[in-house]
């Protein structure tokens, strides 16, 4: 009997990580400034509800510099941010 329940509970926590890894969850905002020297861009966002943070006007990282390109001052946007090195970045724009 604890084998089954080892074997289910470890399939569990297998897809529940599984599935986190694919459940991205985007957030609005509108970018304000990019600042591709510095591989920056400032967005005006709701709430990052994975990040526990509220909405606001800041400053981000971003993972791939080549989603600079995609950005201008204005754009309505939906990004995901994450924390890498324990700075938030932008891995995603949609």
């Amino acid at each position: 009997m604890k084998t089954i329940v080892k074997s289910t509970l470890a399939f569990a926590l297998a897809l529940g990580t599984a599935y986190g890894a694919f459940a991205a969850d985007f957030t609005k905002g509108t970018v304000k400034k990019v600042d591709a020297k510095a591989k920056k861009v400032t967005l005006m966002h709701e709430d990052l509800k994975e990040l526990e943070m509220p909405g606001m006007t800041m400053v981000f990282r971003v993972k791939d510099e080549a989603l600079l390109s995609k950005l201008k001052e204005g754009d309505q946007i939906e990004f995901v941010a994450e924390r890498v090195d324990s700075k938030l970045t932008v891995t995603e724009v949609k």
